[in-house]
């Protein structure tokens, strides 16, 4: 059997954006939303706005804003927000069962900006805050404690913090400026603000990194007793800033030997860091997330009422996408800095947020795939019976091939319960390859054509 290289793509969502395309009917939101079921929704507003951009990211987000940028965004989101919960109409209830910020950087808002997104949130949408989990993105530099102070106050759950090393050298060879005591005096603002989970993130596969260096981040962000931690592989994506200083793995063009020498660094650090924070009383939930034994509830499986495979979610800002059962949509999609700024300035313009503008609908045998995929990189697994409930088939019928393969290459637990089909912890290690060789060839097709900009 062929090797597989275990780092291909992150797989958060399906369909990938990158299959999406302009829709020509743009089809209007009242349509889209008639029949879906609306009490369990999960609200994402999106703030593409950072004070830095990172050399490894290649998230929808611009440095900056100059010339009151974000008013005139937080205007715009407004204006949708208007026009979505009217889409929504009233005819069935409307609820949402989660809510998040991300970006971007939304702490890259002041304290006042921050109470007006959370009243669009509220005042706009109908979330309550107070009574859902809200979960918020932030960063070291922005984390300050009267934004904290907002966050806490409107009924923040939890905050999420992008620190990838604590190891200043490491940062800095991810095009990423801070130093440790930064970091740390950020830590101590978010325990001060007394939000109930977390979240750290940190990245393996930097240049010069070691088990060592590995281990001293690990141990520095231990000693916050984070309620969760997710543990990313360096991917190095076109037009990032790691990408244009040539760094490994960039693309064909990279040594096979080189190629495959920081797949193992990744691997092995992979395989350091989740035996480190299992010993330290962390379960493993997918490849990236650990949670803490004893952290709150919503931090361990999320809303009860929500289920990411088959509820809707509500997406505002210009890069957040929205999913109904049929079609999944957002705005254009870019990388590149221009381009970026180009797609942000016509949305701070947009007058009518009605219609839906660039997306990919979402057939049965889609929608098949995506249940078996989002489930199955999960760590608990994918009960057959919830599959079969919901399409009246069994995915070792629909996808026999696929799953021979994974099972073959030992991704499949041979000792998982009756009923249960879940990855082998080889399997969890290899989720980078496994998601992808779920994506259908239309999909594939669709990623393969995508113009990158």
């Amino acid at each position: 059997m062929p090797a597989v290289r275990p780092y291909e793509s992150y797989v958060y969502a399906y369909p990938h954006k990158t299959a999406y395309r302009p829709l020509p009917d743009r089809p209007a939101l009242r349509e889209l939303w008639a029949a879906e079921p609306k009490n369990a929704l999960s609200l994402y507003l999106h703030i593409p706005f950072c004070e830095v951009r990172c050399g490894f990211c290649n998230l929808f987000t611009r440095i900056g804003a100059p010339e009151e940028l974000t008013t005139r965004y937080l205007d715009a989101l407004d204006r949708q927000a208007v026009a979505v919960r009217d889409a929504l109409g009233d005819e069935d209830p409307v609820r949402f069962a989660a809510a998040a910020f991300g970006g971007g950087t939304p702490t890259f808002l002041t304290a006042g900006e921050l109470e007006r997104l959370c009243d669009i949130a509220e005042k706009r949408m109908g979330a309550d805050l107070l009574a859902v989990p809200l979960s918020v993105e932030t960063s070291p530099s922005t984390a300050t404690a009267d934004r904290l102070s907002v966050l806490a106050d409107r009924g923040t759950t939890r905050v999420s913090i992008g620190v990838q090393s604590f190891v200043d050298e490491e940062a800095r060879a991810a095009v990423r400026p801070q130093r440790r005591a930064e970091v740390e005096a950020a830590l101590g603002r978010i325990r001060d603000a007394r939000i109930p989970v977390l979240n750290i993130d940190l990245i393996y596969g930097i240049d010069g990194q070691t088990e060592r260096t590995w281990l001293t981040s690990l141990d520095a962000a231990l000693a916050w007793r984070p309620e969760e931690l997710y543990l990313y592989p360096l991917y190095v994506r076109p037009l990032t800033g790691l990408h244009r200083l040539g760094a490994a793995g960039t693309g064909p063009e990279a040594e096979a030997v080189e190629q495959a020498a920081w797949d193992e660094q990744r691997l092995r650090l992979y395989a350091v860091g989740r035996d480190h924070l299992l010993a330290h009383g962390y379960e493993q939930v997918s490849m990236r997330m650990f949670r803490r034994a004893d952290a709150p509830r919503e931090s361990q499986d999320g809303p009860e009422d929500y289920a990411c495979q088959t509820d809707g979610m509500i997406g505002l800002g210009c890069g957040a996408r929205s999913y109904t059962a049929a079609l999944h949509y957002s705005f254009d999609y870019a990388v590149d800095m221009r381009e970026i700024r180009f797609i942000i300035d016509r949305f701070t313009t947009t007058e009518d947020f009605s219609r839906a503008e660039v997306g990919r609908y979402v057939d049965a045998a889609e929608a098949r795939r995506r249940h078996l995929l989002q489930s199955l990189l999960q760590a608990a697994g994918l009960p057959l019976d919830d599959y079969r409930a919901r399409f009246g088939t069994d995915p070792r019928e629909d996808f026999p091939a696929e799953l021979a393969r994974f099972a073959d290459r030992g991704w499949l637990d041979a000792r998982a319960p009756e009923g249960l089909l879940r990855l082998s912890p080889v399997g969890l290690a290899h989720s980078d390859a496994l998601g992808p060789a779920l994506f259908s060839p239309g999909v594939r097709a669709a990623m393969a054509a995508y113009e990158r900009k």
